[in-house]
């Protein structure tokens, strides 16, 4: 078909040059991520800033994100996300759902994509996911079914289940504030929501049926966290005489001479046990030291002069008579990790859980634990003690997938947090107050009520997200005033007078998945919004489909474990590799962007 085409494209200026610079500048801080990337929207900001002849971004324009109502919004449902999951209402009703799935693999699916879907329409993917996983754990197990088969389809479900309204994903957010600016035309809670419930669908079909036979089954049924980490470590006690070499000696020393892959994980001394600053502690004579290792490692301590067994070494799943094993996930992008500040040495004194290894990327790590760096996705086989157990499920960084002993959640405000949640969904969408209104009235309800305990609210907030949701805004602003984004779109457009306009909205789709899978879901909004609407304006198209488009392609990272969190939740758990992800993502993502462009041009017309 024959698209009609404006006047032709603005040639480069020196101020589109500059933001150019500047948006590859950011590009490259957020693939390579030497700081972290929500600094490193900080960052972007302050250039834009100290470059405004060029930018056209003022001082008031670039920290105006952080009062935008997209970010107030986000910021709110995360206590509201925070809410629902410490009244245990999703694990609630998870519960219920293992007497209805039995044995029946293709059922237990469904469930697990129609809990995931379902719930993330108004509640945060990512708490979702978390508490979801142990569940999955749970139901594999009771049922031998292979976790593998189940949680990349509830990674994916949670993604494309924050589609069905306004505040299920942050990128619909944020695409909704910047709407508001470029053509004049407001979302209201559940405008997407008919095509959010295709692409659901869409997505649920593809997971029960193909997408269930490429689904690997990378950890065999009924494996225990030993045998899913493949780890051969065991741990043993070693007594310290009066004339041992070790003597008067730091424990840093000592790992030091016999090799960084042996471990001490606690001196046993007159009866107490020392583990804080062990690197820094003396031994003396008298101490037992616990030891962790390879048995071959363990067994070539008594080399050193006076060292005596005082046990055996025994298997590292049941040391000292103390603990049991668990696995805990690192939850991406929380505020206590950023920059990988935490060791795993600190990981052990704050805790008093001795990490054993760490699955990564689809990768064992078990040589030089202690000075490992977690990461947001990392997967920890722990040793943990009842008390360590208890401190690890109330701290927001770390999901325990163990669920041998139940959390306690605040069960009997259940009905109190749903109706909060459905209180504000149904104010916001009767249009009585405004979205970013309504999510803060219903922040304080959380508060208010004790669904959400006050000293709660801060840590239940992903700030790293809300500091890259308002230095990102700034980005987009300068695109559209330098004229940057239409330069962009006069080059794409001429695409469409070769191949029809439906055609062109799929590979616009797919460009901006590309874009989402390099750099974040939000930077990805606050970037190709603004190049979509030119393109429209450029075809003499709809703005609005464009806005659509990008909103849904940005919410969906499919094709990568990186380009979300909730994949990175999953990756360890699963045992994946990297591949597995490319393999079910792709034909997923190119299923639904055909899908969506039909959609929109079905139900908005372009």
């Amino acid at each position: 078909m024959d698209v009609p085409l404006s006047a032709p494209p603005p040639s480069l200026t020196v101020d589109i040059a500059v933001v150019f610079a500047v948006v590859c500048v950011a590009l490259a801080l957020f693939v390579l991520e030497p700081i972290p990337i929500d600094i490193s929207a900080i960052v972007v900001l302050v250039v834009l800033v100290v470059l405004e002849p060029w930018t056209a971004v003022t001082a008031e324009q670039a920290v105006s994100g952080f009062s935008n109502p997209a970010t107030l919004t986000v910021l709110a449902m995360f206590v509201l996300s925070e809410g629902v999951h410490r009244t245990g209402a999703i694990r609630h009703l998870a519960d219920r759902v293992v007497a209805f799935t039995g044995d029946d693999e293709r059922r237990q699916l469904a469930a697990v994509v129609g809990l995931g879907g379902g719930t993330a329409g108004v509640i945060n993917n990512t708490p979702v996911v978390a508490v979801l996983i142990p569940f999955v754990n749970d139901l594999a197990e009771r049922t031998e079914t292979s976790p593998s088969k189940l949680l990349i389809p509830l990674s994916y479900a949670a993604m494309l289940g924050g589609m069905l309204t306004l505040v299920g994903t942050s990128p619909s957010i944020l695409a909704g504030d910047i709407s508001d600016r470029l053509i004049d035309r407001p979302y209201s809670m559940f405008t997407f929501t008919p095509l959010g419930v295709i692409v659901l669908l869409t997505g649920a079909v593809y997971l029960l049926t193909v997408g269930h036979r490429l689904v690997p089954e990378r950890v065999e049924p009924g494996e225990g966290p030993t045998d899913r980490f493949e780890t051969d470590e065991y741990v043993t006690e070693v007594r310290v005489p009066e004339d041992a070499d070790v003597v008067g000696r730091t424990v840093g020393n000592i790992a030091d001479r016999i090799g960084r892959d042996l471990d001490v994980l606690r001196i046993l001394r007159r009866g107490k046990i020392v583990h804080r600053d062990l690197e820094n502690r003396t031994v003396r004579a008298g101490d037992r030291l616990l030891f962790r290792g390879r048995r071959r490692r363990l067994l070539e301590l008594n080399e050193f002069r006076g060292l005596a067994f005082a046990a055996e070494p025994v298997d590292g799943s049941a040391s000292a008579g103390t603990v049991s094993l668990v696995e805990v996930i690192v939850v991406p992008g929380e505020s206590a990790l950023v920059g990988g500040s935490i060791t795993v040495s600190e990981f052990r004194r704050r805790f008093d859980a001795p990490v054993l290894a760490i699955r990564r990327q689809g990768e064992l790590v078990t040589s030089r634990l202690s000075a490992a760096s977690l990461q947001g996705g990392d997967t920890l086989l722990v040793q943990a003690n009842e008390r360590a157990f208890e401190r690890l499920r109330a701290d927001p960084n770390y999901v325990v997938t163990e669920e041998a002993v139940g959390p306690e959640y605040r069960t009997e405000r259940i009905p109190v947090a749903v109706a909060v949640v459905l209180g504000v969904v149904l104010v916001a969408a009767l249009g009585h107050l405004p979205v970013v209104i309504a999510a803060l009235a219903g922040m304080a309800a959380m508060v208010i009520t004790g669904c959400v305990k006050p000293a709660e609210v801060y840590d239940s907030v992903d700030w790293n997200v809300v500091f890259l949701l308002a230095g990102v805004i700034p980005l987009g602003v300068a695109l559209e005033q330098t004229g940057g984004a239409e330069f962009l779109a006069g080059r794409i457009t001429p695409l469409a007078e070769v191949v029809p306009l439906v055609a062109f909205l799929v590979i616009f789709y797919m460009l901006t998945t590309v874009v989402t899978e390099v750099v974040t879901n939000l930077a990805s909004v606050a970037l190709m919004l603004p190049i979509g609407v030119d393109v429209a304006t450029e075809l003499g198209a709809e703005p609005f489909s464009f806005v659509l488009l990008v909103t849904f392609a940005a919410s969906g990272s499919l094709m990568t474990p990186i380009g979300y969190q909730t994949n990175l939740m999953v990756y360890g758990q699963g045992g994946y590799r990297f591949t597995d992800f490319m393999r079910v993502g792709i034909p997923l993502q190119l299923l639904l962007a055909v899908v969506t462009s039909l959609g929109i041009v079905a139900i908005w017309g372009v």
